[in-house]
């Protein structure tokens, strides 16, 4: 008898440990709304992984998209492929990876609260397809000129197309601006 109850303790510790651990390395962003944690994100909530960023962000300026952050609510990502480079499937899902990979990486230092915006709206990101490396570049500077976080991933030119060949272009933003950019695009 005494045995069971000296397991029940050793197991209730266990599980207690466990569950420190787990809230220790993950933010509660999966537990609250949205909207609690907008409100309460700069104050309590992500004091100590916010202090972590922002001694790293120090190196470069914050992006504008910050701004853009405070006020909207949802932001998605747009995966433009060039249709001129007859990539298979696979080649298109890896340089897809490659680009919201490098856009992602980006943002973590340079403009948390906009990644954080993506991420608390489900991540959604959507593939559409582009002519040429031209009609790309010129995207990208439209993205620009609307203050939109971009980035364009180059190819290392080892399987399927040339060196040094400019593949996919990710661009991140709230809805609406990401939709006036690359709106008159087809999905791929």
């Amino acid at each position: 008898m005494e045995l069971t109850w000296l397991s029940a303790i050793l197991v209730g510790a266990g599980y207690l440990a466990l569950g420190y651990f787990i809230g220790s390395q993950y933010p509660p962003r999966f537990l609250f709304s949205r909207k609690l944690l907008t409100k309460h994100n700069d104050a309590t909530l992500f004091n100590d992984t916010d202090n972590k960023r922002n001694s790293k962000s120090k190196l470069k300026d914050p992006l504008q998209i910050e701004q853009l952050a405070d006020i909207l609510d949802d932001f998605k990502m747009i995966l433009v492929v060039r249709n001129d480079l007859k990539m298979g499937k696979g080649k298109i899902a890896a340089q897809c990876s490659h680009a919201t990979l490098g856009l992602y990486k980006k943002l973590l230092h340079r403009a948390p609260k906009a990644l954080n915006r993506w991420e608390m709206s489900a991540q959604p990101k959507v593939v559409v397809k582009i002519e040429s490396e031209e009609d790309m570049l010129a995207l990208q500077e439209r993205a620009k000129s609307l203050k939109l976080p971009t980035h364009i991933t180059i190819d290392a030119g080892r399987t399927q197309i040339a060196p040094n060949s400019r593949t996919v272009m990710a661009i991140i933003g709230p809805v609406e601006v990401v939709d006036e950019v690359t709106g008159g695009l087809k999905l791929l």
